[in-house]
């Protein structure tokens, strides 16, 4: 008897967990997610030292709104399976000055496209890199960090990389 109710109840609870994943992984796919951040590129603002690995809580809806000095995660252009983090630094018809290696002294950025650079601009792989990227590779915005517990309620607009990269002219 105390075993079939043991294995009713283990089944019971099997079945409910079951019928949430769906529920979770549309959540994943198309709301938020969690991720890690690697590397130096968006130092100091993210990953500040080399023992820090800040993980991130990254928003998907209204990706629209996303805007110049916030931090997104997105698919690389040059590898679509690695995620790279960045700051938007302009966005569609922008014309902005560029560093090396990119090829020329300013960049007009194209409709829906965004120019992306890491705050670490000596130590990033950007739109200086590989020009400026579709926004249909933008995952989403990084809200706050969610972990180590001493970096909540950090300031992700306290070092925005590069300032006044946004060439403005008459024709603009």
């Amino acid at each position: 008897m105390f075993h079939s109710n043991h294995t009713k109840r283990f089944l019971k609870t099997a079945l409910i967990t079951i019928t949430w994943v769906p529920v979770l992984m549309a959540i994943n796919d198309k709301i938020c997610y969690i991720s890690q951040i690697h590397g130096n590129s968006m130092r100091p603002t993210l990953n500040p030292t080399d023992s820090s690995k800040d993980w991130v809580f990254l928003w998907k809806l209204n990706k629209e709104s996303i805007d110049v000095d916030d931090i997104i995660l997105l698919k690389s252009p040059m590898d679509p399976k690695k995620i790279l983090c960045k700051r938007i630094k302009a966005k569609s018809y922008d014309k902005v000055q560029t560093i090396f290696p990119y090829p020329k002294d300013s960049a007009i950025i194209p409709r829906n496209h965004s120019w992306v650079e890491g705050d670490n601009v000596t130590h990033s792989i950007d739109s200086n890199t590989f020009g400026p990227i579709s926004n249909g590779l933008i995952l989403g915005k990084v809200t706050r960090v969610i972990w180590p517990p001493y970096r909540w309620g950090v300031n992700l607009q306290d070092n925005i990389g590069r300032e006044g990269i946004i060439i403005k002219d008459d024709n603009h």
